[in-house]
């Protein structure tokens, strides 16, 4: 995937994370808690990853 994709698609796992956690916790259901903490996770490593591979192009 491109630096564009990595960061739209960690950007959009950080946010299904978040709402995963949020109903998770309102449901007191803590697997689908921790799964949206893990999705929020996988989130952040997408949008890290787009953007080194921003800055190795700018290279």
């Amino acid at each position: 995937m491109g630096e564009f994709t990595d960061k739209v698609k960690g950007a959009g796992d950080k946010v299904v994370g978040s709402v995963k956690e949020g109903v998770g916790k309102a449901m007191n259901d803590k697997e689908l808690e921790a799964k949206g903490k893990l999705q929020q996770v996988k989130g952040s490593a997408e949008e890290t990853k787009g953007k080194v591979k921003g800055a190795i192009n700018d290279v």
